[in-house]
């Protein structure tokens, strides 16, 4: 099933998407949200942010290569950063490239949403708190991740965590393929399977630490092939299993 936020004439609404119609609902899937019986044909330029979240963890150097690629060691446990919700961009939104940065670059991930509140659960248990996955993209500022060591400004800019397009309920998060196209151009091309921590042992690590609500948002880790991001470029976000998270850059 997929579930999204689509725009309408009293404003966002969740919707459950049915062929091309979106079927509207009374509130978030999670909390309760049941459908009204009203109905929207469904088209790409009423898409917006699925989630919601009190908060976005996530989660760095998740992929070997990727840490190798940026000099990094492979970390021994979950490495944790946050996001603010001020961050996320709906699909068709556009990649804001901020003056106090000179080096922006793409990074292609899965999107996790919760569903259930989770707070010191199992690794078996995990996926039971999980509502679905979604395409996500974390974008940053390499310079100054660079330069500040930690990563709050340098991840944290407005429009700098897009997630969409819509969130998809029924997934093996075990095995999708993740690719990432800029300007028609195959940047990152990867597979969830290479993860090295995988989104169970994500999910109960996380939960270890601080309760994560329903609607709240992991970002699971990025493959090999991050690159640059400059002014007039398109970017892509395709998972298998999920759909491609369309989008455009600009300053």
């Amino acid at each position: 099933m997929r579930i999204g936020v689509v725009r309408t004439s009293v404003g966002p609404r969740f919707a459950r998407f049915e062929g091309s119609d979106a079927v509207l609902l009374d509130g978030a899937p999670w909390a309760g949200g049941k459908a009204t019986g009203e109905r929207q044909a469904l088209s790409e330029d009423a898409l917006l942010c699925p989630a919601t979240p009190t908060k976005i963890v996530c989660i760095g150097r998740n992929y070997a290569a990727h840490a190798k690629e940026l000099g990094n060691e492979v970390p021994a446990e979950p490495l944790l950063f946050l996001k603010p919700p001020s961050a996320l961009l709906g699909p068709g939104g556009t990649v804001l490239l901020p003056p106090d940065s000179s080096r922006v670059e793409h990074e292609a991930e899965l999107a996790v949403v919760m569903g259930k509140r989770a707070k010191g659960v199992a690794r078996a248990d995990a996926l039971s708190h999980v509502f679905g996955y979604a395409c996500a993209c974390d974008v940053t500022a390499r310079d100054l991740q660079r330069k500040d060591v930690q990563f709050t400004r340098a991840k944290g800019f407005d429009t700098f965590c897009p997630v969409g397009p819509w969130i998809e309920t029924e997934l093996e998060p075990s095995a999708q393929r993740i690719v990432c196209r800029v300007s028609g151009q195959t940047r990152q091309d990867g597979m969830t399977s290479r993860m090295i921590f995988d989104v169970p042992t994500v999910v109960a690590y996380v939960s270890r630490m601080m309760t994560l609500e329903p609607g709240d948002v992991i970002l699971t880790g990025t493959p090999e092939g991050v690159g640059p991001l400059v002014d007039h470029d398109s970017l892509e976000v395709d998972i298998g299993g999920i759909g491609v998270l369309k989008l455009h850059v600009g300053s």
